[in-house]
C-alpha cells in the first residue's frame, strides 16, 4: 500500500505478502488469502485496490493460482464498496521501470528508489505488490479509478476490453 502525491511522489504505507500452506485444501489456501486482505483493508482504509491481471503466461498452474488469489482481491474489495482496477505485469514493469519485460531485480530496485527505501523490498511478491500500486496511481491519477468508459487505457488494456466485450457476444 502506498499514498501517492499529485507530483507523483510516493510514500510506502504497508507491505507484507499472504502466505498459505501448500498442503491446505484451496478453498483454505482462497480463505486465508481473503481474511489477510480484509484485515489489511480494514486497518488502512485505502482509496483504491489494484490487482494483477493475468494476461497470458506459459505455466498453467501459475495462471490460475494468480488468477484465484486476483478473484479473492477482486471479491475483497466490492465487499468493501472499494473500487479495483487490474493491471498486467507487463504494464505495470513498463511503468516502474519504463521496460515491460523487466526481471524481478529491476523491478525491486526500481521501487526502493521511487520510494526511498533503504533496502529493496522482499521478497520479490512484496515488491510486485507496490509495484502495482504505483502504476496503478500513477496511470490512473493518485487513488482513484476511472469511470466506467473514461480514462485513458494502455493499448493492452484496450485489448484486454476488447476481449472481454467479445467474450460476452
Amino acid at each position: 500500500m502506498v499514498d501517492v502525491a499529485r507530483d507523483r511522489s510516493a510514500t510506502l504505507v504497508h507491505v507484507g505478502v499472504i502466505r498459505s500452506d501448500p498442503e491446505m485444501a484451496i478453498e483454505r489456501r482462497l480463505a486465508v488469502i481473503a481474511e489477510g486482505l480484509r484485515a489489511v483493508l480494514d486497518e488502512h482504509r485505502p482509496d483504491v485496490v489494484a490487482v494483477e491481471r493475468v494476461f497470458a503466461q506459459q505455466n498453467r498452474s501459475t495462471v490460475m493460482g494468480t488468477a484465484q488469489a486476483s478473484g479473492v482481491a477482486l471479491l475483497v474489495a466490492g465487499e468493501r464498496g472499494l473500487p479495483a482496477q487490474t493491471h498486467t505485469p507487463t504494464e505495470v514493469k513498463a511503468a516502474i521501470t519504463g521496460y515491460g519485460s523487466a526481471d524481478k531485480r529491476q523491478v525491486q530496485a526500481m521501487v526502493a528508489r521511487i520510494l526511498r527505501l533503504e533496502d529493496l523490498p522482499k521478497p520479490a511478491d512484496a515488491a510486485d505488490a507496490l509495484a502495482l500500486a504505483l502504476c496503478h496511481a500513477w496511470r490512473t491519477g493518485v487513488g482513484a479509478a476511472p469511470a466506467v468508459g473514461g480514462g485513458v487505457l494502455t493499448p493492452a488494456q484496450r485489448a484486454w476490453q476488447d476481449a472481454e466485450r467479445l467474450s460476452r457476444r
